[in-house]
């Protein structure tokens, strides 16, 4: 039995669905060239945006990833304006002027996301300052991944956060890969948390494809830093179910690590869990049928959506 309420689980399982579908229905548009750019699916990572965000309170900070679409929905991001800005249309978050890499909503308190990897973090860090000298009891969290974790950029982030113990969270979505790289090929640690020990902060390594394991894990970090005593650094292991991006086939990606991988679906799980806790199969289905739903009308939301106007688009240029 779970040690979290089925109402919580039952919603643990909605946005994890949610996520799944929404990011199969941009596929499909994409490849009918609805979406434009590069689109990087959030395909078997879903437990971790989920478990992390559902652990925070609404006013606390998120700043994302080039994959970031799950994090945005886990936060409570519309789908339709999500998808909209997807298709780059007028109506979406940023107007369309985003796209899939750069959605942002700060009344939401999404600090956005970023085609650039590593970032964020910085972002994040500069959040938790702010919180610091405004003494609220908020929380800034960054999403990363593994490949985030080479980059300068990271170890100065997490120096300054425990340095003036700022309330930041730093979860890292390890997903083995850094586009096509294998983790074990430029790191030699089998778990990546273990690099919070140089800057003297607490470091976790935690089953990413669970997310109730992920939003168990939250608790005491969440605890920490709102007590005013630093960050902690969190390492979700999980697996991209598929390529870097849309257009990658993962041939790279052995096929046994991949089943396996797949055989611990996010989805699954969670699903696994409701029906321990008791809720009927039918009830489950008729879960996925209005989720589907929504995804559908928020596709087609999108398809009747304004372009953006030309002229507004090229008078922010002069400005």
């Amino acid at each position: 039995m779970s040690s979290v309420a089925l109402d919580l689980l039952q919603k643990m399982y909605e946005l994890t669905y949610t996520i799944r579908v929404f990011e199969h229905r941009a596929i499909e548009q994409y490849r009918l060239g609805n979406i434009r750019g590069y689109l990087h699916p959030y395909l078997g990572e879903e437990a971790v945006a989920v478990g992390a965000i559902m652990a925070l309170n609404e006013d606390d900070y998120v700043i994302s990833t080039h994959r970031g679409h799950g994090h945005a929905i886990a936060k409570g991001h519309d789908t339709k304006l999500m998808m909209a800005e997807l298709f780059g249309k007028e109506t979406g978050y940023c107007q369309g002027r985003g796209g899939s890499m750069h959605v942002a909503n700060l009344s939401q308190f999404n600090l956005g996301a970023n085609g650039i990897v590593g970032a964020g973090i910085p972002i994040a860090t500069g959040a938790a300052m702010g919180i610091k000298q405004k003494s609220t009891k908020q929380v800034a969290v960054s999403f990363f991944s593994d490949g985030a974790t080479n980059n300068g950029v990271f170890h100065e982030s997490l120096n300054m956060a425990a340095i003036y113990q700022l309330p930041v969270i730093f979860v890292l979505e390890n997903n083995h890969y850094a586009v096509s790289t294998p983790v074990q090929s430029c790191v030699l640690l089998d778990n990546l948390s273990d690099r919070a020990t140089a800057y003297c902060m607490p470091g976790y390594t935690v089953d990413g494809n669970d997310a109730v394991v992920v939003y168990e894990a939250m608790q005491g970090p969440l605890e920490r830093a709102r007590r005013g005593e630093g960050p902690s650094l969190i390492e979700c292991k999980t697996y991209r179910q598929g390529g870097h991006h849309v257009n990658d086939p993962g041939l790279y990606m052995p096929k046994d690590v991949l089943d396996y991988w797949k055989s611990r679906d996010p989805v699954d799980l969670m699903k696994k869990r409701l029906l321990e806790e008791g809720l009927p199969e039918d009830s489950i289905q008729a879960i996925n049928l209005r989720i589907e739903n929504l995804i559908d009308a928020s596709v087609q939301f999108a398809l009747e959506s304004p372009e953006p106007s030309v002229e507004e688009f090229l008078a922010e240029v002069e400005e």
